[in-house]
């Protein structure tokens, strides 16, 4: 059984391959830009082999966006979210800028988990 810190790395693959597909396609320049930024992560290989397995099956980001969600929503709050906000972010500027579907992922990721981990709370309190 693989262990949660694999399974959490997997998942940022898969949400950045949601963030590159946003456009309908993934650029040279993203891909560049993902190996780069994730050159010295010690989890590069789980989270670039899980990036590379959806684009290899075309998964549906809409599918793929929802299974990151979920499993992110249960794992709960983790250190590692703020670095793949920028990592998305990177990833997103890499061609042509920012446009508006790759930033209503990265903004609809941080604005749902965030009013998750909230709710999460107050049901602590």
């Amino acid at each position: 059984m693989q262990d949660n810190q694999e399974k959490l790395y997997e998942a940022f693959g898969e949400l950045l391959y949601v963030v590159a597909m946003a456009d309908g396609m993934i650029q040279e320049e993203e891909i560049e830009t993902l190996e780069n930024v994730l050159s010295e992560h010690p989890w590069a290989a789980s989270i670039k082999w899980s990036f590379d397995y959806e684009r290899r099956k075309s998964s549906s980001i809409d599918e793929v966006y929802a299974k990151v969600l979920d499993y992110c929503k249960f794992r709960g709050p983790h250190p590692e979210y703020q670095q793949m906000i920028a990592v998305m972010q990177a990833v997103a500027e890499a061609s042509s800028g920012v446009d508006e579907d790759e930033k209503n992922i990265i903004d609809g990721f941080i604005f749902t988990l965030t009013n998750q981990f909230k709710k999460d709370i107050e049901k602590l309190q």
